[in-house]
């Protein structure tokens, strides 16, 4: 998958949610700035470029791998809830469906 506008934008709340981890000189200042820009894909990858010294399409590679490890990490999470509910026995069918 390559990201694109539509697809960052999209994913805008879980990529702001790991920047910090994935790029520790970026600041809640930088993610405001991308929060209020009009291409929050373009704000980011400038403020990479000025950051870290990449160039453009350098940034947009370490997005769009930042974003598909986001994505197999979300997946494989969700594999795992669904194999335990799976496994995990009713402890009583009869109440299904009541609260």
């Amino acid at each position: 998958m390559k990201v694109n506008k539509d697809i960052f934008e999209a994913k805008w709340e879980q990529i702001r949610s790991q920047t910090k981890v994935w790029w520790s000189l970026l600041t809640e200042d930088d993610l405001n700035k991308v929060e209020k820009a009009p291409n929050k894909f373009d704000k980011y990858t400038m403020i990479l470029r000025v950051k870290y010294g990449y160039t453009r399409e350098r940034a947009r590679e370490e997005i769009n791998t930042r974003i598909m490890e986001l994505d197999a990490l979300l997946f494989n999470n969700f594999r795992s809830q669904e194999k335990q509910m799976e496994a995990a026995p009713l402890e009583n069918p009869g109440q299904l469906g009541e609260r």
